[in-house]
């Protein structure tokens, strides 16, 4: 059992680790304001949410935004937006699969995970994060941002619409890729997590 623990946490541990690596790698779209970027770091919180549970799923989107206050540049409140978008989708995909273990389980938790993603990132963005950047980039005047955000559709002219047309459909997109990759190697890396340590028991 103890045995058991420490794997648990050396795996939430390295998870956590690569989460972090992830957030580094970021990069603009086109579809979208390019001070909005795309990353791929709720793959590890995922991959825990399923293997151990929706706590985990979390504790890994917690861990990587507490790692990435040292170098950040947002005052915290990048990493507090990234953390609940993160943990709605980690939290929700995890809590499914563990009431329905299975393949279709796994499937609709990555669906309903990339859905309660974007429908927080809605409120979260409105009221947190676009607030805190209209004062730290444009002097506490919101028309710059939906300004960029005009540039790519006119008729994008209130902070709501830009979000609900922008935004929103975004994190669902970036769920879904997330989901599709771990999806695909969720399984394997299922098997080999419970492999480890097992020769050992065997001899015993």
């Amino acid at each position: 059992m103890r045995n058991e623990r420490i794997k648990k946490l050396a795996v939430i541990a390295i998870f956590s680790a690569l989460a972090f690596v992830l957030m580094l790698i970021e990069f603009s779209t086109p579809v979208i304001p390019s001070f909005v970027k795309l990353d791929f770091s709720e793959i590890p919180a995922l991959l825990a949410a399923f293997l151990f549970g929706p706590l985990e799923g979390i504790a890994v989107c917690l861990v990587k935004n507490v790692i990435h206050l040292a170098i950040t540049s947002t005052g915290g409140v990048g990493e507090l937006a990234n953390f609940l978008l993160g943990a709605a989708f980690a939290g929700t995909a995890g809590l499914v699969y563990r009431f329905k273990h299975t393949f279709w389980g796994g499937f609709w938790g990555c669906v309903g995970g990339s859905a309660a993603m974007a429908a927080v990132s809605f409120p979260v963005n409105l009221f947190v994060t676009y607030p805190f950047y209209a004062n730290l980039f444009f002097k506490g005047n919101m028309q710059g941002i939906i300004d960029m955000y005009k540039a790519l559709l006119p008729s994008s002219d209130t902070l709501v619409k830009s979000l609900l047309i922008f935004n929103t459909p975004f994190n669902l997109v970036k769920g879904l890729l997330v989901s599709a990759f771990v999806m695909l190697c969720y399984k394997r890396l299922s098997v080999f997590y419970k492999s480890i340590g097992s020769k050992k028991k065997s001899a015993e």
